[in-house]
């Protein structure tokens, strides 16, 4: 199975059980992240070269429009999929395996944390890995240390409040809060 081919099938929701040789796939490309983040993070990079090495990180080309203040991690890179106009603020953590689209113009606050996997409810099942994409639309501001779940769909405009914990889908033009996260009010009162 080549790299794409496993890529699309995690973000197709394929479930990598334990052992399997997607389950492989996952620790081989899991060493390639460890590396590229680590030079990330390691030193001082001008806008330039970051965002090389995040290119690099992603495998596609960012937009010159695209900033980060790391240190940033990941798990994978390879399925993140970025806009124009994007921020990501320092100290967040992607877990992209799921697959990971953010729409233009979103701003990614500190420390915050998506994930694309959840485990087997069961023992036998803890250890195998099963990936649910997440979206976040065009001018999504996503606030401090909030986490965004497996599968989950935030629509454009959305304002996630910091420390929030979103566990489903969020509508266009809301503000959510809270663990879980629930809308408080329309930003177009």
């Amino acid at each position: 199975m080549t790299t794409q081919e496993f890529l699309q099938r995690m973000r197709s929701g394929a479930v990598a059980d334990a052992g399997s040789d997607m389950h492989m796939m996952m620790h081989e490309l899991s060493q390639r992240a460890l590396k590229i983040t680590a030079h990330l993070n390691g030193e001082y990079h001008e806008p330039p070269k970051l965002r090389e090495i995040f290119s690099e990180l992603i495998g596609k080309p960012v937009d010159e429009s695209f900033g980060l203040f790391p240190p940033f991690y990941t798990d994978c890179g390879l399925n993140i999929t970025l806009g124009k106009n994007v921020f990501i603020n320092s100290g967040c953590r992607f877990q992209d395996w799921g697959g990971i689209q953010i729409g233009d113009g979103a701003l990614i606050g500190h420390n915050v944390v998506i994930a694309t996997i959840n485990h087997g409810l069961t023992p036998e099942k803890r250890h195998d890995n099963i990936p649910a994409p997440v979206t976040i639309g065009k001018n999504v501001w996503i606030g401090s240390n909030a986490a965004i779940l497996p599968g989950v769909t935030i629509g454009d405009n959305a304002v996630i409040a910091a420390g929030a914990v979103v566990t489903k889908d969020v509508e266009p033009n809301v503000i959510v809060a809270g663990v879980p996260a629930r809308i408080m009010r329309s930003i177009y009162c």
